[in-house]
């Protein structure tokens, strides 16, 4: 098992990153790659977790070690793999995912892509009373309605195309991502920025 990568960040797209570790590149799924834009070439830890099925074999990498306990615990539930153990962290807010499963709330579970009623059941049933160590280590205030986000003074076309991308790489339809878009195209914002917005809308 690979714990941990440190390496620089060669290339970012909508649905990972490839981190360059002595002369190799390793290719990171993660929640929001578009988090790392920042760190583009610079070092960086990432801290990994080693997905094996017969069919696939995969690195998913996360900016701490609690965040990657989080999406183990998501995997462990019947239902949920990794494209949807991505979705939910890519939010932002664990606290809310926390909450919603403490207070059995199946309506805020079901707004993440590929969660469905008996899925959100099977998560409140798996996981309740299991993840509050988790909360107060990952950003519990990321992701809160007076969340300030900073504005580029950039144009913003192609990060907002780019965070487009990223959505519906986690799994929102088309339908879903129309619904935000009119908001987001009033502000000027990073990439990130525009999918964390995205996603608190989404969410709401």
């Amino acid at each position: 098992m690979i714990e941990f990568i440190k390496g620089t960040i060669e290339y970012i797209n909508p649905e990972y990153v490839v981190i360059e570790n002595n002369g190799i590149g390793y290719q990171i799924f993660t929640p929001n790659p578009f988090v790392f834009t920042k760190d583009k070439e610079k070092t960086v830890t990432i801290y990994t977790y080693q997905y094996v099925r017969e069919d696939i074999l995969a690195l998913y990498g996360f900016k701490t070690r609690e965040e990657k306990a989080l999406f183990v615990k998501l995997l462990n539930v019947s239902g949920i793999g990794p494209k949807g153990g991505l979705a939910i962290l890519a939010a932002g807010e664990p606290g809310q995912v926390v909450r919603a499963v403490e207070n059995e709330d199946e309506k805020f579970l079901v707004k993440f892509p590929g969660v469905g009623k008996k899925t959100a059941r099977q998560m409140i049933l798996d996981l309740k009373g299991k993840l509050n160590d988790l909360v107060s280590t990952i950003s519990p205030d990321l992701f809160s309605e007076d969340h300030e986000f900073e504005t580029s003074t950039t144009s913003s076309y192609t990060e907002l195309e780019e965070a487009i991308e990223a959505l519906k790489v986690l799994g929102y339809a088309e339908r879903e991502i129309n619904k935000v878009l009119p908001e987001l195209r009033n502000e000027t914002l990073s990439t990130d920025q525009y999918i964390k917005r995205a996603l608190q809308k989404l969410l709401k």
